[in-house]
This record gives structure tokens, C-alpha cells and sequence, in this order.
């Protein structure tokens, strides 16, 4: 059960920029592990508002196990972020959960005029700190794969990006790999298999063996219908069980 705990708290917060999702956009995926072909529940829902004059996107990402699992290990999260349409930037992520060994409750302010991040735990004060932000603007590891719906990559492209995972920002190179067909309760897709990787000094799951995966539609949509995580211990899958835009 340790592989599908870091697979759900690696998609939160799934912060989002103004490129990555749409206003009304809902994505509801699938999480399967091991024998078990529906562990959980991931929805993602994005909704355009403006406040002082300034547009912003919120994303509010829902995360429950369910069945079997949820007997054996019940997880419950809920992740919101704050984006700045106007540059794409996140302003303000919160997320608060629990399972059976923990209460999770932290939020993350970034400012770039400084280039520093409050990070705020307060179930763990200690954790508490003033971060500084390297150069680039941070995305999360979700949102940067679901960024790539917009970028038109070809196999053999490849991007990088600065991914912002709780209190550390990692440096990462998005690889297009090869088209696949993908088979997800929301239909069968052809897709673009593409590959994050930290290149120089790995750090987190990376330096672990670790490995991320996202299949990306080859049509006008351009959905993520599938995300993977490979760890040591096992794999967790997401499959895309339904979209709709209000």
C-alpha cells in the first residue's frame, strides 16, 4: 500500500498553470495498484476567477482510496492552488488530509520578488521554513506533465522544467519517447509517451529508481489519459475514467 500513498501525494497539489488546464475541465482518473484495479479516485477540477481585478485559475484536486483498499488503508486529501493567468505563476498551493498514521495540513506561498517560498506545516511546525526559489518558475510534477498537452512534442523532443515537490525544487527533463495506444475506461486512445528524468544529481524517487510516466491523447483534445509510478516496492496506475467541461 506504500506505492499508492506516494503515488496520490505526488498528484497534490496538482497546481496547475493557465497553459495546462481549461475553465470547467474535470478529470477524473482511475488509481489501480497491484491486484487491485481501482485502489482510488482522483478529481481534478479547474475554474476560472477573478479577484482585485486580477485573473487567477484555481484547481481543486479530490483524492480518496476506495473498496478493498480503503478497509485496508483509508486516505483522504484535498489540494487547492492559486494561479496567476496573466504569467502562469502559482501564488498559493494548500493542501489538508489524512490516513491512518497522519494528519496532513501545509500551504506554500511563493514570492517572486524576493525569488521565496513560505512553506507552512502546521501539523509539524518544525518543518516550517522560508525557502528560496531557483531560477524559472515551479510547477509540481503533475502539472508539468499535464503542460505538455500544449507543447506539440514529437518523439525525441525534449523540455525542461523546475518541479516543486513539498519543500524542495528539482530540475527535470520531459522526454518525448513514442506513440502508444491506450486502452482507459474513458475510451482507447492513440497517445505520446513521454518521460521525466533528473539528469544531473538526482534527487527524491529519482535517486531511488524511481520512475514517471504520462501518456498524452494525439487529438484535438490533447487529455493525459494515463499517468504511472514505478517505484522499488511496486507500481501505481492512473487511468482517465471520465472528462467533461462545463
Amino acid at each position: 500500500m506504500r506505492v499508492v500513498k506516494y503515488f496520490l501525494l505526488l498528484c497534490l497539489p496538482c497546481v496547475a498553470s493557465a497553459a495546462a488546464f481549461r475553465d470547467g475541465e474535470i478529470f477524473t482518473y482511475r488509481v489501480a495498484f497491484a491486484i487491485f484495479g481501482h485502489a482510488g479516485d482522483i478529481i481534478i477540477e479547474a475554474h476560472d476567477q477573478i479577484s482585485g481585478g486580477v485573473e487567477l485559475m484555481s484547481v481543486i484536486t479530490d483524492t480518496k482510496s476506495r473498496g478493498i483498499v480503503r478497509g485496508l488503508y483509508a486516505f483522504d486529501n484535498k489540494a487547492g492552488v492559486v494561479i496567476e493567468k496573466a504569467t502562469g505563476r502559482m501564488l498559493h498551493a494548500k493542501e489538508s488530509g489524512a490516513d491512518p498514521k497522519r494528519t496532513t495540513d501545509t500551504e506554500i506561498s511563493f514570492d517572486y520578488k524576493t525569488r521565496t517560498a513560505k512553506y507552512t506545516d502546521n501539523v509539524r511546525p518544525e518543518r516550517t521554513a522560508e525557502i528560496p526559489i531557483p531560477e524559472g518558475d515551479p510547477v509540481d510534477l503533475i502539472n508539468a506533465l499535464v503542460q505538455t498537452r500544449d507543447w506539440n512534442l514529437k518523439p525525441g523532443d525534449k523540455r525542461d522544467l523546475l518541479v516543486q515537490f513539498g519543500r524542495d525544487f528539482y530540475p527535470l527533463t520531459i522526454k518525448a519517447e513514442r506513440y502508444e495506444d491506450v486502452r482507459t475506461p474513458f475510451g482507447t486512445f492513440k497517445t505520446l509517451l513521454l518521460v521525466p528524468r533528473m539528469e544531473k544529481d538526482p534527487k527524491g524517487l529519482f535517486k531511488k529508481g524511481g520512475q514517471v510516466k504520462v501518456w498524452i491523447s494525439q487529438d484535438a483534445s490533447n487529455l493525459p489519459v494515463k499517468m504511472q509510478l514505478k517505484l522499488n516496492f511496486g507500481s501505481a496506475t492512473l487511468l482517465l475514467s471520465n472528462y467533461k467541461k462545463r
